[in-house]
């Protein structure tokens, strides 16, 4: 994973709307943006190239911890404005709307990390997805600071063992902030935080049985409305989209991590005909599960 260039992208939204449409930013590209494990960059890095104002947009992939260590500002998070200061931490679940406005000379760091690695480090049983799938600002700790500046230094390195040293310290890292989210609201979610934990749950269970949202409603013994009631208020997308999204991203892993070819990808993820599950893939990536495996191989097409 450590060839992975890094480069801001805009995606071009192809529905139109009566308003601006949310940019969807995304770090490392439509088709390679799997990162290079994690990115950790300065807060000033990037945003003072935009005179210290990120304009409101979503990561489609990516989740994003921000760390404040001097300055501050104020963060838009899913239409709220928060206010930021020194020793802050702000969580972006992926798909969530947000922006910023720092005050110049603000120094942090954000760490990104791609959904399926979130996959691979969070298991239901204990909980910390449906924490970490609030976006809030809470307050740090040393610790976290401490892991920060570890993942920022391991990041610019190109040590042996780099790799697995930066999962196992953004595990630690995504650990603690759901730690702080959690002590902040008291560890108590609302019955509707705790239903989507449940679909979520379900979700990890059920994905390769292409499950419908009918399916995962009637085990959560609510209608599918609700249920898509539930999902739009703790990620603002839909039930049918978030399934569409964990079965990508299964199908990306296995292109990513295995040499399987493409037909048995598509039988394994329940697809009976492996150009139908192309179409899917190509319509939710951007590009076909062939031209995204061979561009992770720097070949051509």
């Amino acid at each position: 994973m450590e060839g992975f260039a890094i480069v801001l992208y805009y995606s071009n939204m192809k529905n139109a709307a009566p308003a601006p449409p949310i940019r969807v930013y995304n770090l490392f590209g439509e088709s390679g943006d799997l990162p290079d494990v994690v990115h950790c960059e300065t807060i000033a890095s990037r945003s003072v190239l935009h005179d210290w104002t990120l304009a409101v947009h979503r990561h489609a992939r990516l989740h994003q911890v921000l760390l404040i260590e001097r300055g501050g500002g104020e963060a838009t998070l899913d239409g709220r404005v928060v206010p930021l200061k020194p020793m802050q931490i702000v969580n972006v679940p992926v798909g969530h709307v947000h922006g910023f406005r720092f005050v110049p000379d603000t120094q942090g760091w954000v760490l990104t990390i791609a959904a399926e690695i979130l996959d691979e480090a969070l298991l239901s049983a204990e909980g910390l997805r449906g924490v970490l799938s609030q976006s809030g600002v809470v307050r740090g700790t040393s610790q976290i600071r401490a892991i920060m500046k570890q993942i920022f230094a391991e990041h610019a390195a190109r040590d042996f063992g780099r790799a697995h040293v930066l999962r196992a310290l953004s595990s630690a890292m995504v650990g603690l902030v759901a730690r702080a989210l959690a002590g902040e609201s008291g560890g108590n979610g609302t019955a509707e935080s705790g239903l989507f934990r449940r679909f979520e749950a379900l979700l990890e269970q059920h994905h390769l049985e292409r499950w419908s949202v009918a399916d995962y409603a009637e085990a959560l013994s609510v209608t599918p409305t609700h249920l898509n009631r539930i999902t739009r208020a703790a990620t603002g997308d839909t039930a049918s989209h978030l399934i569409l999204n964990r079965l990508i991203r299964e199908a990306r892993r296995n292109l990513v991590y295995t040499n399987l070819p493409v037909s048995t990808i598509a039988y394994s993820l329940g697809f009976d005909d492996p150009a139908y599950f192309s179409r899917v893939y190509a319509a939710a990536t951007g590009v076909s599960p062939r031209a995204f495996r061979a561009q992770l191989h720097g070949d051509e097409g």
